[in-house]
């Protein structure tokens, strides 16, 4: 197939704690295991041994009023830099104080510990609301993670600027932010792009600047999480529905990495 521009990165985002709000990045570095950095530390409930996951929001809700950031950019190679966690009243922990499970089992209510290192069959409990279109509804299910990491399908999100632009036309009271959804990759799509454009991605080779490509594995299935009130976002359960209703949940595609490199903002985006 013939090499395609389709547009350039508009902004990219880590998150270093597993459902924690993370940070917007001027450029990182893509590992066999994705953003440097990114989904490598989460929290851990020790009386079930599940990871701790807003997929589950009525036990896990407040990691949404924590936000995890590097003390400094990671870099490859080293161990990682500890990492600055900012509580919902405003306090700032680092990851390695003594007393941070004790710290953050207070702010949630219930028992955690934080975990560096993911089990080899690590798992989450999953909230399914009652929306048409999902694979459940009402109900709380056990998902399994992919072995030894904390992440739940793959170690890639990208989404396109058209996606969230379509949702707006389909829901125009919902408020479709990037954050709602918490892709790594941003694409800003040629301004001729309309609709769920990354669809047509899957089993393609997306390549960014200079040294980067993904294999594009497959759609990115969006759960409860991006109804949840983040910051100034309200819940809403009609950001979720709309996806649902008009492109069966899926909201942006997943990928696997198969060249590593650096990244930056402003990057052009290639299809091949």
């Amino acid at each position: 197939m013939a090499i395609v521009s389709v547009g350039s990165v508009v902004s990219l985002w880590r998150y270093p704690v597993k459902s924690m709000m993370g940070e917007e990045l001027n450029a990182g570095e893509v590992t066999p295991r994705g953003l440097l950095g990114d989904r490598a530390y989460a929290l851990v409930d020790p009386s079930t041994g599940k990871v701790a996951s807003v997929k589950n929001p009525r036990k896990w809700g407040r990691l949404f009023e924590c936000r995890a950031t590097f003390v400094e950019a990671p870099r490859g190679g080293g161990r990682l830099p500890p990492v600055r966690i900012t509580l919902p009243d405003g306090k700032v922990v680092t990851t390695e104080q003594g007393d941070l499970n004790q710290i953050l089992s207070t702010v949630l209510g219930r028992q955690v510990t934080f975990a560096t290192t993911a089990p080899q069959a690590p798992s989450l409990e999953e909230y399914w609301p009652d929306i048409d279109g999902l694979a459940h509804r009402e109900i709380i299910t056990d998902e399994a993670m992919p072995s030894g990491t904390f992440f739940d399908c793959a170690v890639i999100h990208i989404l396109t600027t058209a996606t969230i632009d379509r949702l707006r036309e389909l829901y125009p009271p919902g408020r479709f932010e990037v954050r709602r959804f918490r892709p790594n990759i941003v694409v800003e799509v040629a301004s001729d792009e309309k609709g769920f454009v990354e669809n047509a991605w899957i089993g393609r080779t997306v390549a960014i600047g200079d040294e980067v490509q993904f294999s594009v594995t497959g759609p990115c299935p969006r759960c409860v999480m991006t109804t949840w009130p983040q910051g100034d976002l309200p819940k809403d359960p009609g950001i979720l529905r709309a996806a649902a209703q008009h492109n069966q949940a899926n909201v942006g595609v997943y990928a696997s990495v198969v060249r590593g490199g650096t990244i930056r903002r402003g990057d052009s985006v290639r299809l091949e």
